[in-house]
C-alpha cells in the first residue's frame, strides 16, 4: 500500500506487485470498486513479469475525496499524476466499467505518450441510447438522461445476480468489498460522479485514439448487450474486441481464469508487435 499526492493534493492510494523493472500494468476499478477488486489478476500478471499497480480513484478504497466537482476529467488527470510520479512508460492500462472511462478521460486531456495500449472491460462509451447509438445503458435514453441516475445505479432487470451461481456470486462480494446487508448508501459526491460519468459520450475519443485497445465485454453484462464492445471497436482500426461467455458485467472477477488468459495474451502480443 503506497500513497500518491495528486496534483490537488489529494492524497491517493495505490497497491504494487511484481517485479519494479516489467512492464508497467495499471489497473483502474470501476464505481465503488476498491483497488484489491483485481485480486484475481495481480498474481498472475506479476508471475508473468509484469510490474502491476492497483489504483484507489479518488473517493474509492483508501483514497481520499478530494474537494470539488467530482468530474471524469479529475479521475483521468490523477490517473496522468499516478503515470508522471511514478515515470511510467510504455504502459498497459486496464480500466473497468467507470475506470474505463476515466482511461478516456486521460486521453482526452493528457494524450497516451506514456502508454502502451488501452483494455476496457465491459464499459459502453456511451451510456445513453440513441438513434446512432443502441449499445448504452439498458433502458437509458434522452427522455430520462438527467434522472435515471439521479438515486444510484438502476437494475434493468437482465441476468439478475441469481443465475449466476454460488461461485460466480461468492467471487463478487470478496472482491468488491460489499458490507453485511448490501451495498451502502450513495454519497452527494459519488452521485455527482456517476451522472458526470453516465452523460459522456467518449466515442470522439474512442476514433481518435493512436494506441491499441482492446474492448471486453461480459455475455451477461447486466447493464448493456455484449456487442457495444465490437460496436466500440469498430470505431477504431487499432481497436478490437472480444467476448467472454457466462460473465457478468464484473468480467475480471466472475471468470478470473479465462480473463487473465484473454488479457495476458495481449499482453504478450502487444509488446511483439
Amino acid at each position: 500500500m503506497v500513497d500518491l499526492i495528486a496534483s490537488d493534493g489529494t492524497r491517493l492510494n495505490y497497491l504494487e506487485y511484481g517485479d519494479p523493472d516489467g512492464r508497467p500494468v495499471v489497473l483502474v476499478a470501476g464505481f465503488k470498486a476498491p483497488a484489491t477488486s483485481w485480486r484475481y489478476q495481480v498474481k498472475p500478471l506479476a508471475r508473468a513479469g509484469y510490474r502491476v499497480i492497483a489504483l484507489d480513484r479518488r473517493g474509492h478504497g483508501k483514497s481520499e475525496a478530494g474537494v470539488g466537482e467530482p468530474t471524469m476529467e479529475r479521475h483521468g488527470r490523477d490517473i496522468r499524476d499516478l503515470l508522471d510520479a511514478l515515470d511510467l512508460a510504455d504502459a498497459t492500462l486496464v480500466g473497468q466499467s467507470m475506470g474505463g472511462d476515466a482511461l478516456w478521460a486521460l486521453a482526452a486531456e493528457h494524450g497516451t505518450d506514456r502508454v502502451r495500449d488501452l483494455v476496457i472491460v465491459d464499459q459502453t462509451p456511451c451510456m445513453l441510447n440513441t438513434d446512432d447509438w443502441a449499445h448504452g445503458f439498458y433502458d437509458y435514453d434522452e427522455q430520462n438522461r438527467d434522472t435515471y441516475f439521479a438515486t444510484g445505479i438502476p437494475d434493468p432487470r437482465r441476468f439478475p445476480a441469481k443465475s449466476k451461481g454460488l461461485v460466480r456470486i461468492a467471487r463478487l462480494l470478496t472482491s468488491l468489498e460489499v458490507p453485511r446487508g448490501g451495498p451502502p448508501a450513495f454519497t452527494e459526491a459519488e452521485l455527482a460522479l456517476l451522472n458526470d460519468h453516465a452523460t459522456r459520450d467518449w466515442r470522439p475519443v474512442v476514433a481518435a485514439c493512436e494506441v491499441p485497445v482492446l474492448f471486453i465485454a461480459g455475455a451477461e453484462s447486466e447493464f448493456w448487450p455484449a456487442d457495444h464492445a465490437a460496436a466500440a471497436a469498430g470505431l477504431n482500426p487499432l481497436a478490437d474486441s472480444v467476448v467472454i461467455p457466462r460473465d457478468g458485467h464484473a468480467a475480471n472477477i466472475e471468470q478470473p481464469a479465462l480473463f487473465n488468459r484473454i488479457l495476458l495474451d495481449r499482453l504478450e502480443a502487444v509488446s511483439a508487435s
